[in-house]
C-alpha cells in the first residue's frame, strides 16, 4: 500500500468533518460514514435520510459557516452524491493518494 502522508491525512479529515456536520445539520437524523483506502485513493463516504442535495453557497465575507463544501471540492479529486435506495442520498469525495 503507498504510503498516506500527514498532509492526506489532514485533508481526509477535514473532509470527514466537513461531510458529517453537514449530513447531521441538514440531514433528518444520524448518519452513516464509510471509509476505504486504497493504493491510488482514500474514499470518503457518508450517507443520510434526507433527500435534499448539498448547496454550495457563496458565503458571506462575515459568516461563521458556508465554506465547508467549497473546502471539500477543493481537496477532492472526485465529489458526488447520489441517491441511496430507500430514500436519502450518499455524499462521498474521493482524494489521491
Amino acid at each position: 500500500m503507498a504510503p498516506v502522508h500527514a498532509e492526506q491525512i489532514d485533508d481526509a479529515t477535514l473532509i470527514v468533518s466537513e461531510l458529517v456536520a453537514n449530513a447531521t445539520r441538514h440531514g433528518r437524523g444520524g448518519c452513516r460514514l464509510r471509509l476505504r483506502v486504497t493504493d491510488e485513493q482514500v474514499i470518503v463516504g457518508v450517507c443520510d435520510d434526507s433527500p435534499a442535495r448539498p448547496r454550495l453557497r457563496p458565503p458571506a465575507p462575515d459568516a461563521e459557516s458556508g465554506r465547508g463544501l467549497a473546502m471539500v471540492r477543493c481537496l477532492a479529486e472526485r465529489f458526488d452524491v447520489t441517491p441511496v435506495t430507500g430514500g436519502g442520498k450518499r455524499v462521498r469525495a474521493i482524494l489521491a493518494i
